[in-house]
């Protein structure tokens, strides 16, 4: 068939073949496969805070927000329940029995 000429080259195109993968993948890999401002920067990021008075500020922060949309989503479903009882009819249910039938 092939002889020992052929074995070799196969041999060596098994070894080379993944290695020159790696290589042509493998150098490089900052210029050829980085994209820019991937990662935030530090101020850009969220920060855990350590001392007492952050914790409290945080806190107070998150508080301030969760009541605020509290306070949105009353004000929406007090909207959308006006509404809703002026689509039915003036609040009887909406089963059409605002004449006494």
């Amino acid at each position: 068939m092939g002889g020992l000429n052929l074995e070799v080259f196969k041999f060596g195109m098994y070894l080379m073949f993944p290695i020159g993968i790696m290589f042509y993948f493998g150098t490089n890999l900052d210029e050829r496969f980085a994209v820019p401002d991937f990662w935030p920067k530090p101020e850009q990021a969220n920060r855990v805070p350590l001392e007492r008075d952050e914790i409290h500020a945080e806190l107070q922060r998150l508080k301030a927000r969760r009541l605020y949309l509290r306070d949105r989503r009353i004000e929406n479903e007090r909207a959308n329940g006006a509404n809703n009882i002026n689509d039915n009819g003036g609040g009887n249910g909406g089963e059409g029995r605002g004449n006494g039938a």
